[in-house]
């Protein structure tokens, strides 16, 4: 998502405003993890440049090597990971994968300890832009219960303060939503597709290579 910030792991859509015959996309991506991996990003190139520029050697080589594997790395887990919804398919941008998913073919939305979605086959995906949040969650259930007790009380000025629900919990009730009002609609019949993402994979790999073969031959 391009996205507003409303909790520390909290993904939010970034729009879905419908376009002619088609809803444009719901986009769903973790603020904290895109923070992090800009900290992390930072922090690698500052010392992957740093040992280039002034090392000795075999250490500009080595440097190098590292700064081909990990930056990559970061940005598949920190960066990419993002939630597309539409009216016709789920789309799912995880690290290493591209998982497009029909609604008709969505058995279920599960949320435990990871937030993940169950195809009809029962193959599982995880959504890596919707991570869970036990902080978040045990925050917003107080608040429900001392809403709860406030009620029963008559203090009904101030239910309106606080989260009631976690926000990744309440992106997968959106999913769920959608997935139950479109699963099925014509357009929204199909076959799950998954595409490994290469783009990110090889210049991991690469680097990977790379600096094995300067570690054995040093």
């Amino acid at each position: 998502m391009t996205m507003t910030t409303p909790d520390h792991q909290s993904p939010v859509p970034d729009s879905s405003e419908p376009s002619g015959s088609q809803s444009r996309d719901r986009i769903y991506r973790s603020p904290s993890g895109i923070v992090g991996g800009v900290l992390l990003l930072a922090l690698v190139g500052w010392l992957g440049v740093d040992a280039l520029v002034s090392g000795h050697g075999r250490t500009p080589w080595l440097a190098l090597a590292t700064l081909i594997l990990l930056v990559p790395l970061v940005v598949a887990f920190t960066l990419r990971p993002a939630v597309f919804a539409n009216e016709d398919r789920l789309r799912i941008r995880n690290p290493f994968r591209v998982i497009t998913l029909p609604w008709g073919s969505v058995a279920s939305l599960r949320s435990g300890y990871s937030n993940e979605v169950v195809v009809k086959s029962g193959t599982k995906y995880q959504l890596w832009a919707v991570p869970v949040s036990l902080r978040a969650r045990k925050k917003a259930t107080r608040q429900q219960n001392r809403a709860a007790a406030q009620a029963r009380t008559g203090a009904a000025a101030a239910l309106d303060a606080g989260p009631r629900r976690a926000q990744t919990d309440q992106v997968m009730d959106d999913l769920r939503e959608l997935a139950e009002a479109h699963e099925s609609a014509e357009r929204a019949q199909g076959e799950p597709s998954v595409r490994w993402a290469y783009e990110v994979m090889g210049p991991a790999i690469a680097g990977a290579v790379v600096l094995v073969i300067l570690l054995a031959t040093g």
